[in-house]
């Protein structure tokens, strides 16, 4: 395979096909937009190919999603019979992400305080609005809590006066249902092993899926790119670049800064991690959607950095609901103390261990909904602030999703790595070999 690799040379690999389709994906971006992309513009036939390309692959992403958490996770805890420290792999798991959101909540804090984005912006009061979608600390319990044995919600709306009605899947309870399913196989024996036998089976088949649809990310690449570029709020970039500054510096300081020092800490090259998470990473900067990325992510996390699939089965899923460096941690702390430097609301030091708490502790509360402004409103509840205050943010809100979810994705990788290292389980030999080829995220590699 190194062979193979390497008469593709660059042109060849996956890295500088996304690239390039990034490249090309803003070069179209920037003409449907420039023809303009509404209906009945030059370029709105552009822009809707562009559209559909996007999220033609993101929904084949996520068709996936389900029977791999599924079948993944049973298989896990199957296979978990043969790791003798299960229970320390899953606390020390819900230890890093706890570590890792405070050091990233307490860089948005800071980088609020210091930069000022709600004092240094010239965005209308006007454009205050309450959001459509909230988080409360419920929503954590009643997430967990299955409505059905698929973890699948249906919800109705009015479009243009007719009732539609669609159905999504919520993440955080396949995953119980597929944990109690997985416990219940273990505790039924011999009896048991044919479901089991099927589960591994299934999760074969799923995972060739998988890497045949992951052979299409260059493609969804140009896509949700070029889309994102055509339509979304570049022009209100001016008057929110003071926030927009503040929660790229603060996931920059994250990713580049916080993340490399861990790895260092823990014996582990910072570059060949970027190298075998860089697929992951790339993908969840253009599709805006840690669940999206979540087949990609985990992944390149078993067979591009070396944690067994065991581990990783469990560990990467879960990131994925509640592990947002981005969404749940530096942005919720920037936008909070924007929101109320915007209104003129004094913060004590209370609301800052608050901010703190929400990020490390609520992130869970918010999992299987709409990650960033679910996690804001629950913020803004907590402190008292008007959550008519998300409204001044959302103009820019997918120009920093991009950058957000590619946190996200980055940390999810990240902690499975650094537990398996920990525990003495990381493949070391994978790790040190680690590229961005995309032949490192085959399930046959």
């Amino acid at each position: 395979m190194a062979q193979a690799r390497k008469r593709g040379g660059l042109l060849g690999s996956f890295g500088f096909q996304v690239l390039a389709a990034m490249v090309l994906g803003l070069g179209l971006g920037l003409l449907a937009r420039n023809l303009g992309a509404e209906q009945g513009q030059a370029g709105h036939c552009l822009s809707e190919v562009l559209r559909l390309a996007g999220s033609t692959f993101i929904q084949l992403l996520r068709v996936l999603v389900p029977p791999l958490v599924f079948t993944a996770i049973v298989a896990s805890i199957a296979n978990l019979r043969e790791l003798q420290n299960a229970a320390a792999l899953v606390w020390r798991t819900l230890f890093w992400f706890a570590v890792t959101a405070l050091i990233a909540v307490s860089i948005g804090i800071t980088l609020g305080l210091v930069l000022q984005p709600g004092v240094n912006t010239t965005v209308a009061a006007a454009a205050a609005s309450t959001p459509s979608t909230s988080g409360s600390w419920l929503d954590f319990l009643t997430g967990l809590i299955p409505s059905n044995m698929l973890g699948i919600a249906a919800s109705t709306t009015l479009k243009d006066g007719v009732p539609t009605t669609s159905l999504s899947f919520n993440v955080l309870q396949i995953v119980v249902i597929s944990l109690i399913t997985g416990i219940a196989a273990l505790k039924s024996g011999a009896a048991a092993e044919p479901f089991l036998a099927f589960n591994a089976s299934a999760l074969a088949i799923v995972r060739k899926i998988l890497w045949w649809v992951i052979r299409l990310t260059p493609i969804g690449t140009i896509g949700l790119f070029g889309n994102a570029v055509a339509h979304y709020g570049w022009d209100a970039l001016a008057q929110l670049g003071a926030f927009a500054i503040a929660v790229y510096l603060g996931l920059g300081l994250v990713m580049l800064v916080v993340y490399p020092s861990l790895l260092l800490l823990n014996g582990l090259n910072p570059i060949r991690f970027f190298a075998g998470a860089w697929p992951a990473i790339q993908l969840g900067f253009v599709s805006r959607s840690s669940i999206g990325t979540l087949p990609v992510t985990q992944t390149v996390t078993e067979n591009a950095l070396g944690v067994p699939k065991a581990y990783a089965a469990f560990a990467v899923p879960l990131g994925a609901t509640t592990k947002m460096d981005g969404c749940a941690a530096v942005y919720p702390a920037v936008a909070a103390i924007f929101v109320a430097q915007f209104y003129g609301v004094s913060l004590q030091f209370t609301d800052y261990l608050l901010i703190v708490f929400v990020s490390v502790i609520g992130s869970a509360a918010t999992a299987g909904l709409t990650g960033a402004v679910v996690m804001l409103t629950l913020t803004l509840s907590t402190l008292g602030l008007p959550l008519e205050g998300v409204g001044l943010l959302l103009a820019i809100d997918p120009i920093l999703d991009m950058g957000r979810t590619a946190t996200n994705v980055a940390g999810q990788a990240l902690i499975p790595t650094l537990v398996a290292k920990r525990q003495g389980i990381l493949d070391q030999a994978v790790y040190d070999s680690a590229s961005g080829d995309l032949e490192a995220a085959s399930p046959t590699a």
